[in-house]
C-alpha cells in the first residue's frame, strides 16, 4: 500500500470464470468464513484478502489504520486484482466493515464493482433515525470490549475453546471455532505464544470510527447494484446492523433479505443460506452479463 503496509490476494476456484472478491469484518479474518466461501470455488473464480494488519497480512504500529486508509487499500487492491489476474467483471462479497467500506469505496471512486453483496454492514444510523441511540451503545460496548480481549493465546485451540464457550458465538458451525482462531492469530516466535493479528486497539479504533450518518442516504445515489444480506431482524439478540439494514430496505431502493435465526455472524452460521441469498443475487443481475443488463 501508499505508506508501505502489505496485502495479501489469494486466487482460488475456477480461472476465466465469474469473478468474486470477498474480504472479512473488523478484527476478523477470511480464511476463517472458509465453510462460506469454499463451495464458490466450484463455480467462480474467487480472489480472497484480508484488510491491512488483519488476518495473513503483516502488522506495524507506523502503518495507518482507519477508514480513509481502508477505502484507498481497496482501491489499490482493486487495481491490483486486474492488473495481475487481469481486467474483467468483479462482484464484491463483503462482511461487516470491508462491505462499509465498499460503500465508501464507490462512493469516493465510482463504480469499480459491478454488483455488492453485503452481508450485515454495520451502518450507522441516519440523523434522526430512533436507532441511533441503541446503535452508539452497541458501538462503544464493541469498542469497550475489543480493548478488553485477551491478546495472546498457548496455541488457536485454546482460543478456538474461548469462542466456543461464548454465547455471541453461539450458533457458528462446529469447525467454525478453529478456523477463525487459526486465521486470526498469529505465531510470536519472541514469546512462544500465539498473538491476535489484529492489535486489540486498533480493533477498538473502528469500532469507534464506524459513526458516518450520511452513508445512509448517500447510497440513494449509488450506481452499482447492491444487496443487504443481513442477520435476523426478529431474533432476541438482534443487533443494529440487522436492524439498520432492514430499516435502510425499507427507505432506500436496495436488495434486501435477513437469514432467518442468525447474528451479524451469519456466513458462518448458515453458509448454505449465505451462498443462496449470494447467487441469486448474482443470477438476478446476470452476472456478469455486463454493466446495465
Amino acid at each position: 500500500m501508499e505508506d508501505g503496509a502489505i496485502i495479501m490476494m489469494r486466487q482460488h476456484g475456477v480461472a476465466g470464470a465469474p469473478r468474486l472478491v470477498l474480504s472479512h469484518g473488523n478484527g476478523l479474518a477470511i480464511d476463517g468464513y472458509l465453510p462460506f466461501w469454499r463451495p464458490l470455488c466450484a463455480r467462480y473464480e474467487v480472489i480472497v484478502f484480508d484488510f491491512r494488519q488483519h488476518g495473513r497480512n503483516p502488522s506495524n504500529p507506523a502503518w495507518g489504520h482507519g477508514w480513509p486508509v481502508f477505502v484507498r487499500d481497496m482501491e489499490q487492491v482493486w487495481q491490483a486484482i486486474n492488473r495481475e489476474f487481469g481486467a474483467r467483471p468483479a462482484a464484491g462479497v463483503f462482511h461487516s466493515m470491508s462491505a462499509i467500506c465498499a460503500i465508501l469505496h464507490t462512493l469516493e471512486y465510482g463504480r469499480r464493482w459491478d454488483l455488492l453483496a453485503l452481508f450485515d454492514p454495520p451502518f450507522y444510523a441516519r440523523d434522526g433515525h430512533p436507532l441511533r441511540t441503541e446503535n452508539q451503545a452497541a458501538k462503544n460496548d464493541l469498542a469497550a470490549r475489543a480493548r478488553r480481549r485477551r491478546q495472546s493465546y498457548s496455541s488457536p485451540d485454546e482460543f478456538a475453546r474461548q469462542l466456543a464457550s461464548l454465547p455471541a458465538f453461539r450458533r457458528w458451525l462446529p469447525e467454525a471455532y478453529g478456523l477463525m482462531a487459526r486465521a486470526t492469530l498469529r505465531y510470536d516466535h519472541a514469546s512462544n505464544l500465539w498473538v491476535l493479528a489484529c492489535p486489540r486497539e486498533l480493533e477498538a479504533l473502528v469500532f469507534e470510527s464506524t459513526a458516518d450518518p450520511s452513508i445512509w442516504p448517500r447510497m440513494a445515489n449509488l450506481t452499482v447494484p447492491v444487496k443487504l444480506i443481513c442477520a435476523d431482524p426478529q431474533a432476541v439478540d438482534a443487533g443494529p446492523p440487522a436492524l439498520i439494514g432492514r430499516a435502510m430496505a425499507s427507505e432506500l431502493p436496495i436488495e434486501y433479505e435477513a437469514i432467518p435465526d442468525t447474528s451479524h455472524f451469519l456466513q458462518i452460521e448458515r453458509p448454505a443460506e449465505c451462498l443462496r441469498a449470494t447467487e441469486a443475487f448474482l443470477a438476478k443481475h446476470h452476472f456478469p452479463a455486463g454493466r446495465g443488463q
